[in-house]
């Protein structure tokens, strides 16, 4: 599907100012809110952003301060099951 987007020129102007291609910014605004909320998995992340390989996707995740998974609070009830399977082994001592 293709997508045609008018914006004023002075914004064109702002998304271009480093150089990039202005379509290419806004895909890129795209891809971020999408795989940020969740509606995106990471492969069609990667597609729509035309990687290849998952290493450039983590490449461009980070450059743009995007982490794959955040701690939370399933983590978080994850790593005491486990710390306290470890102590009822004798596996660690608190």
């Amino acid at each position: 599907m293709q997508v045609t987007l008018e914006i004023p020129d002075e914004m064109a102007r702002c998304l271009s100012a480093n150089g990039q291609d202005p379509a290419r910014s806004t895909l890129e605004a795209v891809a971020i809110e999408g795989y940020r909320s969740g509606v995106l998995t990471a492969s069609q992340t990667r597609r729509l952003l035309g990687f290849e390989t998952r290493y450039e996707l983590d490449g461009f995740l980070k450059a743009h301060n995007i982490w794959e998974h955040a701690y939370d609070l399933e983590d978080l009830e994850q790593d005491r099951k486990t710390w306290d399977l470890l102590e009822s082994e004798g596996r660690h001592k608190a």
